[in-house]
């Protein structure tokens, strides 16, 4: 019989038997990245971490790969005490989240938390975005989320109360509509595992972190977040790190089905 303390030993980062639970978090591609972040604050708290990255999406883009991240964010994540697998995968291919599900169980046992941190964001807007384009940013941001999403309630085994799922998201649509208008399908999708998932025990939320600068920032972005934020800086990863480490904690479990604002008041 599962008792109380066991589910607070759980939700606060151990079984009851002292194994570390398993969080899966995706799109770790960079050790500047929210995902690396949040992969590593995790990691402090006591949790196991596999992670997806999918270094052809940095060769597109304008900071281009980061060589031997992949093997830096292991060892960050070893130093926290946490066994690590990395597993790299095109999420675009509507094969590939099960496939990630079967080799993170094959290589460290069954996922607690879903952290999906993953996305494709190439800026075009209403008149210049391709189908190709729209079609892509759809499959890595919406469709990836619900397979992933899916999976994650077909295969999960906790104890109810402990699972987690949390997606990132964002509200720019302005020169910047397909990811924009796909990460809205992504809330949509997460904030149905709240209730789909109920019988789970599962908690399903969506947190916007606003703009945060992890190497795409021009100086003109950079001066103007600054300007409209309050608090007269910019986001960092470990903002949000900070908040999906409270919400996969036991501390965290009545938040939700909810989208979160995380962005200092950015007006």
């Amino acid at each position: 019989m599962t008792t109380s303390a066991d589910q607070d030993q759980h939700a606060q980062g151990r079984s009851p038997s002292g194994v570390r639970p398993l969080a899966l978090v995706t799109g770790v591609g960079r050790t500047v990245g929210i995902g690396a972040g949040t992969a590593r604050r995790l990691a402090a708290s006591g949790w196991d971490i596999a992670f997806t990255y999918w270094t052809p999406y940095d060769d597109r883009m304008a900071w281009g790969r980061e060589p031997g991240a992949t093997e830096a964010i292991s060892r960050d994540l070893a130093e926290h005490g946490a066994s690590t697998a990395a597993v790299e995968a095109d999420l675009a291919d509507a094969d590939a989240p099960a496939r990630v599900f079967d080799e993170v169980e094959r290589q460290l046992g069954t996922v607690t938390a879903l952290v999906m941190c993953h996305c494709e964001s190439v800026d075009s807007g209403l008149l210049d975005t391709t189908v190709e384009s729209f079609d892509r940013h759809f499959a890595v941001n919406a469709r990836a989320t619900w397979l992933l999403i899916r999976e994650f309630g077909r295969r999960f085994a906790g104890v109810p109360g402990t699972g987690r799922i949390i997606s990132l998201t964002s509200d720019h649509t302005v020169g910047n509509l397909p990811y924009g208008a796909s990460k809205g399908a992504l809330d949509r999708i997460t904030l149905a595992a709240a209730r789909e998932l109920a019988h789970l025990g599962v908690t399903a939320n969506a947190i916007n972190p606003g703009p945060v600068d992890t190497g795409w920032m021009s100086e003109e972005i950079r001066e103007h977040c600054v300007r409209s934020t309050p608090l007269g800086r910019l986001g960092t990863p470990q903002d949000t790190a900070h908040l999906v480490d409270f919400l996969c904690s036991r501390e965290g479990e009545w938040i939700n089905g909810q989208l979160l604002m995380s962005n200092g008041g950015l007006a």
